[in-house]
């Protein structure tokens, strides 16, 4: 038995002659080694989680590909788990996917969880926090550097001529906490712009939020000419209220989104947006996975990944 373990997981030597007659007997058989009884040896499943607000967004299935692939190359199976953007369910995910022994989880956190993260996390249970700020020994943080591409966004429009600039925000976190409120915030008082509470529409990072929430926010503020907004979904709502308030757009009211998801460029007007190279992203969460996997002592500095504004139609 040992000597089949050895050929069927290729450990030790074994003569030549020994070998085939044990490879023949396990095609004859359909023999697999067991990862469960090979786990309870290395204390490793060789699987990790990844945990998604919402799989359904087009931002994160190029993101999950990145993971997935270089996974493969890794040796790890990857389970995908979506949260919904609810609470409960994020935690009762993470708590499932410690049942299941994972090696580590990837997770792109809806709220602001930093405190069951860091009871979460631990020796031998490595964690990624993708795209939310957060500091601990056994988390290590991925960012896209969405100040900057808030910035970019706003300075483009600011450009253009533009001085009524509203902004709609999506997430989990408080408004002063999220890095794109930061960067648009930080550009219009740059600039001497206005840049109060009126001017922002907070709500869920979807479509539907997007359209009512720029009903209300040119309701609210009619003398609006431009609105960047924290995501795409944001912006394709935004469009489709304009539309609907017969505003067009650039030419009444121009728009700026954020991730350049696949449906930008096919919409008409083309979206103007900050594009985050979302497979990059996937690939280097899994990397920073196997670096922490590695060395389990480790401590790892916060990795980034840039943005690029992309001047479509309409802004």
């Amino acid at each position: 038995m040992k000597t089949a373990s050895r050929v069927a997981n290729h450990q030790g030597e074994v003569a030549d002659e020994t070998r085939d007659r044990v490879l023949t007997a396990i095609r004859e058989l359909g023999y697999r080694p067991s990862k469960l009884a090979r786990g309870l040896v290395t204390h490793r499943t060789d699987t990790v989680g990844l945990v998604v607000g919402d799989i359904s967004n087009p931002f994160f299935p190029e993101v999950a590909r990145g993971v997935l692939d270089s996974a493969e190359g890794a040796g790890y199976n990857v389970f995908v788990c979506n949260s919904d953007g609810v609470l409960p369910r994020e935690i009762r995910t993470l708590h499932s996917l410690a049942d299941h022994a994972v090696d580590g989880i990837i997770i792109f956190p809806s709220f602001e969880i930093g405190d069951f993260l860091q009871s979460f996390a631990g020796p031998g249970r490595p964690v990624v926090c993708a795209n939310r700020p957060f500091e601990s020994a056994w988390v290590s943080q991925v960012m896209i550097r969405s100040r900057e591409g808030a910035q970019l966004a706003t300075q483009y429009l600011v450009g253009k001529g533009h001085a009524a600039i509203g902004m709609l925000v999506g997430g989990g976190a408080p408004i002063t906490r999220h890095e794109r409120v930061q960067g648009y915030l930080r550009t219009m008082e740059a600039h001497g712009l206005p840049c109060c509470e009126d001017l922002i529409v907070a709500g869920p990072p979807v479509l539907e939020q997007g359209y009512a929430g720029t009903l209300e926010l040119l309701s609210r503020r009619p003398e609006i000419t431009a609105i960047f907004a924290y995501n795409d979904l944001l912006a394709l709502g935004a469009l489709r209220a304009c539309r609907r308030l017969g505003r067009r757009v650039p030419q009444d009211l121009a728009l700026v989104g954020f991730d350049d998801i696949p449906l930008a460029d096919q919409i008409s007007p083309a979206l103007t947006t900050v594009r985050v190279d979302k497979y990059a992203l996937g690939q280097l969460c899994m990397r920073r996975m196997c670096e922490m996997l590695s060395d389990p002592g480790a401590a790892f500095p916060v990795a980034e990944v840039g943005v690029e504004l992309v001047v479509r139609e309409s802004a």
